[in-house]
């Protein structure tokens, strides 16, 4: 055997007809369909149980029944644009159309500028067929009174809109950041569904439910998008400081009691915090759950 024939001859490795192929890439079997399966069962659950039974209506409508009629006991008032001469909140009041219409403005700049085109279309996906499905069901899901309630309890108000703005911009916007700050585009995301989804319903604009019924509404149709997008296309997991869930979520908890709270009623002022608070739990399990982390070939 010559000197150059040991070196043509490729060096046996044990186990080396058993290596692993290599990486695919992420694939719908990876970034699995269930989670869009779960969200919007849990939307129509809430619907049905919160407003389709008897039960379901006495529980929300004794909330109105804590403290006075209107909202000006609720700490948030000043910054609701409900008062006169104040500036609302985004995007409470008159501020939910420019709001939307901003975000939208502002995912677009960012799929162009990152030349991302899939998770671009996805992220306005998202935000529009939220908010468009919101419109559809507002005026087409009915609220029948089954407990006799007063007539100004008797608006359909599911899902609640002013939520649905802020839960679908922060889970669209994370589609179109870097993965290096996607992390903390949906703290800041979370952190003002919080405080919105609690002022929504300490307000007295729309019950728990409706707040509730928003965020599942969003959180579907982003699990929807991300399942949808093309493998190349896919965002990969969202990958976070560890401390960074436990900040997130401890803050969401502080400006959900802040928000939510009333000088009347400390039953209405818990119950539309502990709202706000799963609202933002929702959204933070959406970002940080899917897709799915990818399965790394183990090395030979």
């Amino acid at each position: 055997m010559t000197s150059y024939d040991s070196a043509a001859l490729p060096a046996h490795r044990p186990g080396a007809s058993r290596q692993a192929p290599a990486d695919p890439g992420p694939s719908r079997a990876i970034r699995p369909w269930t989670p869009v399966l779960l969200y919007t069962l849990g939307f129509l659950a809430l619907y049905l149980l919160a407003i389709c039974t008897p039960w379901g209506q006495r529980a929300e409508n004794a909330l109105f029944g804590f403290g006075s009629e209107g909202s000006e006991d609720a700490w948030i008032y000043p910054l609701s644009g409900s008062a006169y001469g104040s500036t609302p909140l985004p995007p409470l009041e008159l501020s939910a159309k420019p709001t939307l219409m901003v975000g939208l403005a502002v995912i677009m700049v960012l799929t162009l500028v990152r030349r991302r085109w899939w998770p671009g279309c996805a992220a306005l996906g998202v935000v529009i067929l939220t908010t468009g499905s919101k419109e559809v069901l507002k005026s087409t899901l009915p609220r029948p009174d089954l407990v006799g309630a007063p007539e100004n309890l008797l608006d359909q108000g599911f899902p609640s809109g002013h939520t649905a703005i802020p839960a679908s911009l922060t889970l669209a916007a994370v589609l179109v950041v870097s993965p290096r700050i996607r992390p903390y585009v949906a703290t800041a995301g979370v952190l003002w569904l919080a405080c919105i989804a609690a002022a929504s319903a300490t307000m007295g604009g729309h019950r728990p439910s409706e707040v509730l019924g928003a965020t599942l509404l969003a959180c579907a149709c982003y699990s929807l998008a991300t399942w949808l997008l093309p493998p190349a296309a896919a965002p990969d997991a969202t990958r976070s400081p560890r401390a960074l869930p436990v900040i997130t979520l401890t803050l969401a908890l502080a400006i959900a009691l802040v928000s939510g709270a009333r000088s009347d009623t400390l039953t209405r002022s818990l119950a539309s915090a502990a709202t706000a608070f799963i609202c933002a739990a929702l959204v933070w399990n959406a970002v940080v759950g899917l897709p799915a982390r990818r399965t790394r070939p183990e090395p030979g």
